[in-house]
């Protein structure tokens, strides 16, 4: 385990530990008003339950993924996915409703979210499925398995309806995709067939009855000038975030000392956490937090680009599509630059799905730098020899 340790990223574990540890503090701050005003259980309770998610997340990748070589997910990812896949399906007809989405499985001491398990599934089969296709020079169409793949788990995620999960989905997939080094014409014939196939699927939901384009789903489509729509609940989120930044300042209110928790911020702990760490911490703590994730980004990058495999480094940009889409969606949501969508922050919101998956994919990262300073020793022992 030393010798791992030594070879790991460093950069990407304290980033790991430190902002697991802002967002419990966050989590504990925003959530403790609603936890009993709302929900009637203890101010402590979404902490602990967060606390529980990050620990056994910690442990199975420190004492699983760390262990596991890249080289053996050409058939786990297979199973993952197809497991996955089951999972979505099961949610139609055993999954509970919250937050007008039928997208959680209850498992008695854990709600799974399989859309979260989705993405990760899916950067790991595809990273596999390329390398092996661009190895064996398979004909065009062949890679289009992935993409016929993602499509339907975009649909079944779309149907539940989480519009902010099938977007994310969506876009790891397509990213991830232009990054395999195709051809540029294969890359052109992509970006047709897509074009395609979303139409057929926009007809498709349109007519299946789906709830993605109800009311309330259109609602969320009116995400400019949120104060001047205070009264509508899209408008009402949004602009009671801006009162959260107003009021922080640069040095912010204190820790603890939110106003807007009080349930003015109804997501308070989990899509609008960066608004009530804004308010308590100020707006210097928030750029900071803000270019600590910018530079796990880039630590991200910096291991793709030493990569031996196609493999590793696809799993790494996979990683850091799926990370940066996150970051985005929710900044520029809570900020009335998109639609407001639902979508959490990595380690800051609540969420055990998410943040679970969020962990275990940056230990994939970490094994992929320790098997590239492995490749580096072997082939500085291979010099010396």
């Amino acid at each position: 385990m030393k010798s791992l340790f030594r070879k790991m990223d460093k950069t990407i574990l304290v980033f790991m530990i430190i902002y697991s540890i802002l967002g419990l503090v966050m989590i504990l701050s925003a959530s403790s008003v609603s936890a009993v005003l709302r929900y009637a259980v203890s101010p402590s309770y979404f902490f602990v339950r967060q606390l529980i998610f990050i620990v056994a997340s910690f442990f199975v990748g420190i004492f699983f993924v760390l262990k596991i070589p890249t080289f053996r997910y050409r058939v786990l990812s297979l199973l993952y996915l197809a497991g996955v896949l089951g999972l979505l399906f099961l949610v139609f007809g055993y999954g509970f409703i919250a937050g007008g989405a039928q997208s959680w499985l209850d498992l008695g001491f854990f709600n799974l979210q399989p859309t979260e398990f989705a993405k990760t599934a899916l950067i790991l089969f595809m990273a596999c499925f390329y390398e092996h296709s661009i190895k064996s020079k398979k004909p065009f169409m062949y890679n289009l398995i992935p993409i016929i793949i993602a499509l339907i788990i975009f649909f079944l995620v779309a149907m539940q309806p989480d519009f902010g999960g099938a977007i994310i989905i969506a876009g790891i997939v397509f990213f991830t995709f232009l990054v395999v080094p195709f051809a540029k014409d294969s890359k052109v014939a992509f970006v047709k067939y897509l074009g395609i196939a979303t139409i057929v699927g926009i007809a498709v939901l349109l007519y299946s009855g789906s709830d993605l384009f109800n009311s309330t789903q259109l609602a969320r489509l009116k995400f400019q000038a949120p104060c001047e729509r205070y009264m509508e609940s899209t408008g009402y989120q949004v602009c009671n975030g801006f009162i959260a930044f107003h009021n922080g300042g640069l040095f912010g209110v204190g820790l603890g000392n939110s106003s807007q928790k009080y349930l003015y911020l109804p997501e308070a702990h989990t899509d609008f956490i960066f608004p009530i760490l804004v308010e308590e911490l100020g707006l210097i703590v928030g750029i900071i937090v803000i270019f600590g994730y910018a530079f796990l980004l880039y630590r991200i990058l910096c291991i793709a680009k030493g990569c031996d495999s196609m493999r590793n480094a696809l799993i790494c940009y996979g990683t850091f599509i799926y990370l940066l889409l996150h970051l985005l969606v929710n900044f520029m949501g809570v900020l009335a630059l998109i639609p407001l969508t639902g979508v959490p922050l990595p380690f800051l919101s609540y969420g055990g799905s998410f943040n679970m998956n969020v962990i275990l994919i940056l230990f994939v990262v970490e094994r992929i730098s320790i098997e590239n300073k492995q490749s580096e020793e072997r082939r500085e022992l291979a010099l010396l020899s």
